[in-house]
């Protein structure tokens, strides 16, 4: 449902706090999700994930672990934030972005 409404200056202010620790919040959870995920669909079944500099793994294997970490950390973001933006609605009657 589209906020037909721009949004006050003050409730952007208001909601810099939320929107940092959400921020906090959805790269922390997606960290961990991104662990838990790598260890059952990595292509080595590493414990570890790949970094771009360690040469024991292939560039293929770096690059899908890049890609999903990427993808994972974005999607993960974009709901935490969403939910968060949503929950300051409900709370002070005025959505924070826009």
């Amino acid at each position: 449902m589209p906020h037909s409404k721009s949004t006050s200056t003050s409730a952007k202010i208001l909601y810099r706090p939320v929107g940092l620790m959400s921020g906090i919040v959805s790269g922390a959870l997606a960290g961990v999700l991104f662990k838990q995920i790598w260890k059952v669909a990595s292509p080595s079944h590493s414990k570890d994930t790949p970094k771009a500099l360690e040469s024991e793994f292939p560039l293929r294997e770096i690059v899908l672990a890049a890609a999903l970490q990427g993808a994972l950390y974005a999607t993960v973001k974009a709901l935490v934030d969403r939910g968060g933006a949503r929950a300051f609605e409900k709370t002070f009657g005025e959505w924070p972005g826009d």
